[in-house]
């Protein structure tokens, strides 16, 4: 139970009911529509699609193998450069990325490639007989990799291809990061994030530790001191403030933390549903959110966020995802007050209506109040300050609240690494994670190995 919400009740429909609620967004094509959607594909030379793409797949190689029912030769095409592939073929934003530069919609079709889709029917119908990617002489160097989400697993995945041995530090029970615990339910079905943790550990060389959190039971100056190379893939894990009177009351959560909790419930009656809800935010955590508890059995879902439509980070389809959900968007409002009833418990939140004074964002001093029995905060998450407490990590060069890198992934702190959502700059995206702990593994290899030159 979620102690912040132990007062509200329990949904009403069974778990069966409410696990028909949670079945994949988008249902994956069989063998007859992608044999028909690679063939719309024209193969373009120099595809724009690849030249987007964050992971840098070659887009029109890979469709033009499903299309000759080389399914292997797809898959292997995807996982050499996104060993994740399968988890970004489900959540990657592709109508902003790929599909969107497809030239399929600068034709009288007007409708791109599904190419997340064929991504992700490659990876599904894969049938290697062993792991893809066999591994490299062995180097002797063994590699700290801190953090099992996306960024360090694909690190992990890369050095050990490489020939080096790697231990990854994680402080949850369970390794993906985000994929396991941050992802709406609707998007990673089945257990998927864990499934594909197992197939890239088949690489062999990756000892998980679990448990192991870095500024707790894990300092950084012994990583250091212990392997030839640390990798920190820390992620965003601490949910950022209203900053107002009554935020701690029950009632008021982090969106990330409700997530996590119904991503691993083995019974989803047993989680509290408010009757109304209001998610403050404007990303895809804040849609996640809203869009589950409505389909939980909330009657009433409010999404409120201080600007208009057109400057929410969520994108266009996460949008109508919202609004085929029957929530209820409010744009041009910025949270006020945390409204609390007799008992201290959350019964609503007050609002200022905004406005724009050229670039800047004005409150008017109109207010207006939403009844709510639980508020669920979205605004963005920013770096546990406890990971990078220690001596040794407090010297960690930052910026903005993330850690400053150079274009090979090296921090102020020679030895020491670092990619994805934890540094700047970054896009908060899976696929950008993957690319970041890939390019930097590369990078430490090639680090280890002048090294060893040198000597």
């Amino acid at each position: 139970m979620i102690a912040s919400l132990q007062h509200l009740p329990q949904p009403k429909a069974s778990n069966a009911e409410l696990g028909e609620q949670f079945t994949d967004l988008a249902p994956p094509l069989n063998a007859r529509q992608a044999a028909i959607e690679s063939a719309r594909c024209l193969y373009c030379y120099d595809a724009p699609c690849t030249r987007i793409c964050p992971s840098e797949i070659d887009v029109a190689s890979f469709i033009r193998n499903i299309h000759e029912q080389n399914i292997n030769g797809a898959a292997a095409g995807i996982l050499k450069q996104n060993i994740l592939g399968g988890s970004c073929s489900r959540v990657c934003p592709t109508e902003i990325l790929c599909e969107d530069a497809c030239v399929r919609n600068h034709d009288a079709e007007g409708q791109p490639v599904k190419i997340g889709l064929l991504q992700r029917y490659a990876l599904d119908h894969m049938t290697f007989k062993e792991h893809p990617f066999q591994r490299a002489a062995s180097t002797g160097k063994k590699i700290a990799v801190v953090g099992a989400g996306p960024a360090g697993l694909s690190c992990a995945h890369r050095l050990a291809m490489l020939g080096n041995d790697v231990v990854i530090y994680e402080a949850q029970e369970k390794s993906g990061g985000l994929n396991e615990y941050g992802i709406a339910k609707y998007k990673l079905t089945d257990d998927f994030a864990q499934k594909e943790v197992e197939f890239l550990l088949g690489i062999g060389g990756i000892e998980v530790r679990h448990g192991q959190r870095l500024g707790g039971n894990v300092q950084l100056k012994d990583l250091h001191a212990q392997y030839d190379a640390v990798f920190l893939g820390l992620g965003l894990g601490a949910s950022r403030q209203l900053g107002l009177t009554g935020e701690d009351a029950p009632g008021l959560m982090a969106a990330i933390g409700y997530i996590a909790e119904l991503r691993q419930a083995a019974d989803l009656t047993k989680l509290p549903v408010p009757r109304r809800a209001v998610v403050i935010g404007a990303g895809n955590t804040a849609i996640d959110m809203a869009v589950q508890i409505q389909r939980l059995g909330a009657e009433e879902v409010t999404l409120v966020y201080r600007r208009g439509f057109p400057d929410m980070s969520a994108t266009h389809h996460e949008q109508d995802i919202a609004k085929a959900n029957q929530v209820r968007m409010r744009t041009w409002a910025a949270p006020k007050q945390v409204l609390l009833d007799d008992s201290g418990r959350v019964c609503g939140m007050r609002f200022e209506n905004t406005k724009l004074d050229g670039a800047k964002l004005l409150g008017t001093g109109v207010t207006f109040d939403i009844p709510a029995d639980a508020v669920f905060k979205a605004i963005g998450q920013g770096m546990d300050e406890q990971s990078l407490s220690d001596a040794m990590a407090s010297t960690v060069q930052r910026d903005g609240g993330k850690i400053h890198v150079d274009t090979h992934f090296r921090t102020s702190v020679p030895g020491i690494y670092a990619g994805g959502d934890c540094v700047a700059p970054g896009q908060d995206l899976t696929v950008q994670a993957v690319q970041h702990g890939k390019l930097a593994a590369l990078a430490i290899h090639q680090d280890i190995l002048s090294k060893v030159e040198a000597a």
